[in-house]
């Protein structure tokens, strides 16, 4: 005999009545022309639900769920409903930027639901939950080298507060934000923490503590970055970001299990760091005039190489910030999002949801772009779609891993790109690496003798008219340190170059697969030179030293 559970034929309507819901806003979503989303299924940002009230979002219908910088996202019960409208306008004259979804009221609940924890924590203890940019302010001005960030972190951890670890993380984060570190690596040992700083592309030991507060510490990120604080053994991703004056801080959080526990990394996004033109990128005048030609072409690809850290994606937003107009239409594809363009649209990939580069650029081609800068290029799918955008009327910048320029036309193989159509597609591949700047207040002059001189006169004299590069010289900067560089001697970064422009006599002779001379005669043919001589260049002009030259160029 079958049983009837009233229970399950219960909740078998309900899920019944959800999905029809749940239909039904897809339905109107295009009616409306507007996006649809399920906030049932994406993750609902407490930062983004605080632009406005629970009482003012549920009156109106609609929750804001997704925010980056001035950008959000508004899931709403209908577009066209007054109170909604009147709503979006208020958020708009807060100076931020909303794009409008469709959601099913089962949906919003969801998000209403979460305010329940911002209200927990403005319970909480001030600085539990959320980050004091006032304290980090006040910290900045306290902190203008290394050796006073030490000072102040030891003070900071002598306080036993109901907050310290709070004031400690604060610290850090403000500490870094001091002397200008894009990362922040705590690293537990098997006696003690070790917290490093990468400064100007390089990792500098800042201070060591116990295992005690590395516990507190770890949690403390954890819970600000929306990761699971009871997951210990597998990597977590994460995000916050922190308002300081007139910009907000994007903070990307990283979680690897390791021997000792859990290492943590945190990059800093700084917009600041990020925002540079075209012209202080430190390109030489001849390849500057010929990559200024290159990026006003109609259609093409220009792709960017280096290894991951080189300034990639700096040197093509300062291209697209030479380039943009209100007369095109520009689209990005990113991971993440690093620096917000007035005027462009950003799209964000989430690969763990699905939306991959890929996806993202098929969607693009979608939207009527006349320029599409892609993140990065992974995968062979990318890869030929990119190609096939560049050689049908759209302009296409993208990234690359290689070690140089040359390198880019065997991986584009690799991925399963016709070699025939390569130099059809690609207007010119560019490769750099960044070199840190000497101290201007330390460093002082050497004559340029010995095994450095061997190398410097080798490099330049496979160049053809050397001085219209730079005047000879003896003299080359040595690096001492000082407290302004916080002693490693050298403050700033500068980037160096090579590029070739992908025609069809460089495309027969990469097909032959050439040793290292026959790839300089190409640059040699083209007047192009290579990241070397870029570099042999920029020492003798003061700009880097032979020491960082050898770090991150093979001079050999």
């Amino acid at each position: 005999m079958v049983q009837f559970n009233e229970e399950k034929q219960k909740e078998r309507l309900q899920a019944l009545r959800e999905k029809e819901e749940e239909e039904l806003a897809k339905i109107l979503s295009a009616k409306y022309g507007v996006g649809y989303i399920d906030l049932t299924t994406v993750p609902i940002k407490t930062d983004a639900l605080k632009i406005a009230s629970e009482k003012k979002s549920r009156e109106a219908g609609a929750a804001v769920f997704d925010r980056v910088g001035k950008k959000i996202k508004i899931a709403v019960i209908s577009p066209q409903n007054q109170d909604i409208l009147e709503f979006i306008k208020k958020i708009k004259e807060s100076g931020y930027a909303p794009a409008v979804y469709m959601a099913s009221k089962q949906s919003l609940e969801k998000a209403w639901g979460r305010y329940k924890e911002i209200i927990h924590s403005s319970k909480t203890k001030a600085g539990v939950v959320d980050i004091s940019d006032k304290n980090i302010t006040e910290i900045i001005a306290q902190v203008d080298n290394l050796e006073k960030t030490r000072t102040v972190l030891k003070k900071n951890l002598d306080i036993k507060s109901v907050r310290y670890i709070s004031l400690f993380f604060e610290t850090i984060l403000a500490s870094a934000f001091a002397v200008n570190a894009s990362d922040i690596h705590i690293e537990p040992e098997e006696n003690y923490v070790s917290l490093r700083f990468r400064l100007d592309g390089v990792l500098t030991d800042i201070f060591r503590f116990d295992r005690k507060i590395y516990n507190l510490l770890l949690s403390r990120i954890k819970l600000i970055s929306g990761l699971k604080i009871t997951i210990v053994k597998k990597p977590q991703d994460g995000r916050f970001s922190i308002k300081m004056k007139d910009k907000d801080i994007e903070i990307r959080v990283s979680v690897l299990p390791d021997a000792y526990g859990e290492s943590i990394v945190l990059r800093l996004l700084n917009p600041d760091t990020i925002a540079v033109s075209m012209e202080n990128l430190g390109i030489e005048p001849h390849l500057f005039e010929i990559l200024n030609r290159e990026i006003g072409r109609p259609n093409g690809m220009i792709l960017n190489t280096g290894p991951t850290g080189s300034g990639k994606t700096t040197t093509l937003y300062a291209f697209l910030k030479k380039i943009h107009s209100p007369e095109i239409k520009i689209i990005t594809i990113e991971n993440p999002i690093e620096y917000h363009l007035p005027g462009v649209v950003q799209t964000q990939v989430d690969p763990a949801k699905g939306y991959t580069f890929l996806e993202g650029l098929r969607s693009s081609l979608r939207q009527d772009p006349d320029i599409i800068m892609v993140g990065e290029i992974r995968d062979g799918e990318t890869a030929k779609i990119a190609i096939n955008s560049a050689l049908t009327g759209h302009l296409v910048f993208s990234t690359l891993h290689t070690n140089n320029a040359a390198g880019a036309f065997y991986r584009l193989i690799d991925l399963g790109v016709q070699p025939s159509i390569i130099s059809a597609a690609i207007n010119v591949i560019i490769a750099q690496r960044l070199v840190r700047k000497p101290c201007k207040y330390c460093a002082r002059k050497i004559e340029l003798e010995g095994a450095d001189k061997q190398i410097i006169d080798k490099i330049i004299s496979e160049i053809d008219n050397i001085g219209t590069y730079t005047a000879n010289t003896t003299k080359i900067y040595k690096v001492v340190g000082c407290p302004k560089c916080n002693n490693t001697g050298y403050k700033g970064r500068i980037g160096i170059f090579e590029a070739l422009l992908a025609d069809s006599e460089t495309e027969k002779i990469l097909e032959q697969n050439p040793d290292k001379s026959e790839i300089k005669k190409i640059f040699k043919r083209q007047g192009l030179l290579s990241l070397a001589q870029d570099g042999a260049i920029k020492v003798l002009k003061g700009l880097t030293t032979i020491e960082e030259l050898k770090r991150v160029v093979d001079l050999n």
